[in-house]
């Protein structure tokens, strides 16, 4: 078992049909000289790190242990993992909320100062540009990261639209922070590692909080929040001490956290039911199909007021065609673009992501099928390579959630 749809390098391309091999290849893979590298590169390296490109960056895969052991490993102990491809971004001013409002689905107006929530970017037509976790810092003052593969066209998309309030009078700025890079420490001994490197009492930060604080030396921003499903930190460090914050981390662990690779992200992050952009979530793939209903807000709702609004508003009322389940199966793991049949044979949807689970020792996959079928419990047929297997759709997260949420 190497993993899911992270493994190896090349490996990404040959799970795809031949369809999408080239679109594939030329969104995650560059010629090594065009790579970018995070400031822990040689770190990586050093540690064993089996580097792969992935989104134009230059990403380690794995260390030393499997993508199986890894997997565990941060769900028992901890996992320290470089995200500094992904970009984080501040907007300020005045009219910075009002702004973001424009964009996005959440109620950012109505996040207390120093919280946050998972969002989404959508279009005209309601699909999904990109999702990201939006922090009010101030009321002036907003944080969020976008995922890096879609960076070029998210920050065209905010530059384009900044333009135009500008010209009417809006006040609101951005600054890139490419000087700073991101660390995701999750797991279980994630707080109390952490603990030891900072004087704020990370017992009174809860999940989705936002604090700038001193850690290990360096001012940095921590989010309690992760891609895992498990308690964690997003720690977005100035790139000079990035390297010396892992290393202590490592340190302060005595070998429990280790380096974890985009590998075990991925497996994490499906069992714990979450969406990967590219895959799970896609420009034509709206937030009500997606399952995130819950990431609008209630005032998005009765208002509108973002892009693509009224299909989202249309669809609340009078329920999707489509909608993203997670599923069991046996036989092979079920991948991306796999057939979801009815149990007649009749087309039904697609698996967007699957693989085996480290954690749960069986088949876990997500996709979209017909409304009416997404009830938990619908039995269906998954074709892997050309043959029906069984499939069960199943209640997601398949792990239950670890977030350190006040009792």
């Amino acid at each position: 078992m190497r993993g899911s749809l992270w493994q190896l390098g090349q490996s990404i391309i040959r799970r795809l049909s031949e369809a999408d091999k080239k679109a594939v290849a030329r969104r995650y893979f560059a010629s090594e000289a065009d790579l970018k590298k995070t400031v822990l590169y040689d770190f990586h390296v050093a540690y064993g790190g089996k580097m792969v490109p992935f989104a134009g960056w230059s990403m380690p895969i794995q260390y030393k242990d499997s993508i199986m052991d890894s997997t565990v490993n941060c769900r028992e102990n901890g996992g320290l993992f470089d995200v500094s491809h992904m970009c984080g971004l501040s907007l300020k001013g005045k009219d910075s909320v009002s702004f973001l409002e424009k964009l996005v689905i959440a109620d950012v107006a109505g996040l207390a100062p120093g919280t946050g929530t998972l969002t989404v970017f959508t279009n005209e037509k309601g699909g999904a540009i990109d999702d990201s976790v939006i922090t009010k810092v101030k009321d002036d003052h907003i944080y969020l990261v976008v995922n890096a593969g879609c960076r070029d066209k998210d920050l065209a998309h905010i530059e384009e639209h900044m333009k135009a309030f500008k010209a009417k009078g809006g006040d609101v700025s951005w600054h890139i922070h490419d000087e700073r890079s991101l660390l995701a420490l999750q797991g279980p001994l994630a707080a109390p590692v952490l603990q030891h490197l900072t004087k704020d009492d990370l017992s009174k930060l809860y999940f989705g909080e936002f604090r700038i604080l001193d850690i290990n030396g360096a001012t940095c921003f921590l989010t309690r929040t992760g891609y895992t499903g498990e308690d964690g930190f997003e720690i977005s460090v100035p790139s000079e001490n990035a390297l010396d914050l892992a290393k202590a981390i490592l340190e302060k662990s005595e070998g429990k956290v280790r380096l974890t690779g985009l590998g075990a992200r991925d497996s994490l992050r499906l069992e714990a039911g979450l969406c990967l952009y590219g895959n799970d979530m896609e420009q034509h793939i709206s937030p009500v199909e997606a399952g995130l209903t819950w990431a609008i807000g209630k005032r998005r709702r009765a208002e509108g007021g973002f892009l693509g609004a009224e299909v989202i508003l249309k669809q609340l009322a009078e329920g999707p065609s489509i909608r993203r389940v997670g599923f069991t199966s046996t036989g092979p793991p079920p991948r991306s673009h796999s057939e979801i049949q009815d149990e007649k044979g009749n087309n039904i949807g697609e698996i967007t992501s699957g693989g085996f689970s480290p954690c749960l020792k069986k088949n876990i996959a997500m996709g979209y099928v017909k409304s009416g079928l997404h009830k938990a419990g619908t039995k269906a047929k998954i074709l892997v390579r050309g043959k029906a297997y069984d499939g069960v759709v199943t209640k997601m997260p398949f792990v239950p959630t670890k977030y350190y949420k006040p009792s």
